[in-house]
């Protein structure tokens, strides 16, 4: 029963043409920043090595497929939630508002199983976008600028990982990134189960998600105790997999917290919607 409501909902996000906004602005965000550096990357990338290039002699093809979807990541992941949040924000509100959930619960099946019906398709929808992702800024990239050494330059460190090294790490980082990713559509399922309408779990978990990255990234030692307590602060995980040596404990510490999260949303999500008044 649990996989046929779940085959349903997927049924009902890919006739909803938002559900295609994500894709769309993928690959046109992607498109666009390797065309970009396809005409003027030499510059870019040397406007940003100018600096260590009087103490390195970089040798070899730096502006390669495997640095330019570092690029890429970096520049969309951060983007990314507001695209699942437009889908899974609306997949218990918007039944609310047209009043098709009261038609849902007639029928022979409990709340739970609904509720995580829409998880794990919305949750899907996560990993297909991940995908298309991943096909664009990484294969192509390689495909269009060969592969190569990544240069990982960081405020206080410079990191060169070798060719053959760099894969593995995209595709981790990929489903880090998946695992964040569920996290915001947890948590936007979460807004929707209080929600009548569809924009307000939108519009709220961008919010929550602005407010906590800005409190994340300040450095203010107040903020200091309450960043290991943010999920914005383990969201961004998969940035760990381009350091050497990896991080290890770091990595696990924000899988588990990640996770945690997770359980704490769907569990909110469950208890209220079984308790919910539908007839009101």
């Amino acid at each position: 029963m649990l996989l046929r409501l779940t085959w349903l909902e997927i049924q009902k996000i890919a006739i909803r043409p938002r559900s295609y906004i994500g894709f769309i602005a993928i690959t046109l965000v992607i498109f666009l920043i390797q065309l970009a550096m396809w005409i003027d990357g030499t510059s870019y990338i040397g406007f940003l090595t100018q600096n260590i290039e009087q103490t390195f002699l970089f040798e070899g093809k730096v502006l390669n497929g495997n640095l330019i979807c570092f690029i890429i990541l970096q520049t969309l992941i951060i983007q990314i939630p507001l695209l699942i949040a437009l889908v899974t924000g609306d997949l218990i509100s918007g039944e609310a508002a047209t009043g098709t959930i009261r038609l849902l619960l007639t029928r022979p099946v409990n709340r739970t199983s609904i509720v995580l019906s829409k998880f794990f398709a919305g949750s899907l929808y996560t990993l297909l976008m991940l995908i298309w992702l991943g096909i664009l800024a990484l294969f192509l990239s390689l495909v269009v600028f060969g592969p190569g050494d990544l240069i990982v330059l960081k405020t206080d460190e410079l990191i060169i990982l070798q060719s053959g090294d760099v894969l593995w790490r995209f595709l981790t980082a990929l489903a880090l990134a998946y695992l964040a990713l569920t996290l915001v559509g947890a948590l936007s399922m979460m807004l929707s189960c209080f929600s009548e309408n569809s924009i307000g779990p939108i519009i709220i978990t961008m919010a929550i998600i602005i407010l906590f990255t800005i409190v994340g990234t300040m450095e203010v030692p107040v903020f200091d105790k309450v960043k290991p307590f943010l999920f914005t602060t383990h969201m961004i995980v998969w940035r760990n997999l381009f350091e050497s040596p990896l991080p290890m404990e770091q990595i696990r510490t924000s899988i588990y917290a990640l996770l945690g999260h997770i359980v704490v949303f769907m569990g909110i999500s469950i208890v209220y919607f079984n308790k919910k008044d539908i007839l009101s």
